[in-house]
């Protein structure tokens, strides 16, 4: 098992992310929505990550829980757990059984049971996203799946299954591992959420996608 924290990637990821967007118009389908400004950077930045060789086989739920620091956090935090700070908040999110909890934490979301690929080693990672009114990602892909939170804002995720929206103080699990999305700041504030991922460790984290 090993584990990374990682640094202030922010500006890069945000700009590539920018450009891709600015560069493709959003998919069909969301022409209701309020449109992509070109410009309007979506941020992306990893807050933690962990790649594991296996997985529990029961099914498993992202326990998303606040605390007063991180330091506290790691203190709680378990075999699946990733501790970050981001939003000016400490925060641990640990991959379980549904109806877990850790000592110390303020339970906010349990969001599951979570799609998991098939793989010889996971990839557990937790992004930081958001952006303004109007930003956009690209149509992409993971080679697993994602779940959200949101704090503030609203998001909007296009997939082939059809149009979902999450206001503040909600959670919202993925669809199954390769699903096409693209995702848009689409509130009256701007976006901030926080993406709790399971993927193939061994495959791209994202790949360019197209909606048919």
């Amino acid at each position: 098992m090993s584990m990374r924290r990682l640094g202030p990637v922010a500006a890069a990821v945000a700009m590539a992310w920018s450009a891709a967007a600015a560069a493709q118009p959003l998919g069909p389908g969301l022409d209701g929505l309020q449109a992509a400004r070109p410009g309007a950077a979506f941020l992306v930045e990893p807050i933690a990550e962990r790649t594991v060789a296996a997985l529990p086989q029961a099914p498993l739920y992202w326990r998303v829980e606040s605390y007063p620091s991180l330091e506290q956090a790691r203190a709680a935090a378990g075999e699946l757990s990733l501790a970050a700070e981001a939003w000016g908040q400490a925060w641990l999110f640990t991959l379980g059984p549904a109806g877990g909890s850790s000592p110390g934490g303020r339970k906010l979301a349990e969001v599951g049971p979570v799609p998991v690929p098939p793989a010889s080693r996971y990839l557990l990672r937790v992004n930081r996203a958001g952006g303004p009114p109007g930003a956009a990602t690209p149509v992409h892909t993971h080679p697993g799946s994602e779940a959200f939170y949101v704090l503030k804002g609203q998001l909007t995720q296009k997939t082939p299954h059809g149009i979902a929206r999450l206001e503040a103080g909600a959670a919202m699990n993925g669809h199954e591992p390769g699903m096409t999305m693209q995702l848009v700041s689409t509130g009256r504030e701007d976006l901030e959420q926080l993406v709790m991922f399971v993927v193939d460790a061994d495959r791209p984290f994202s790949s360019p996608a197209t909606f048919d």
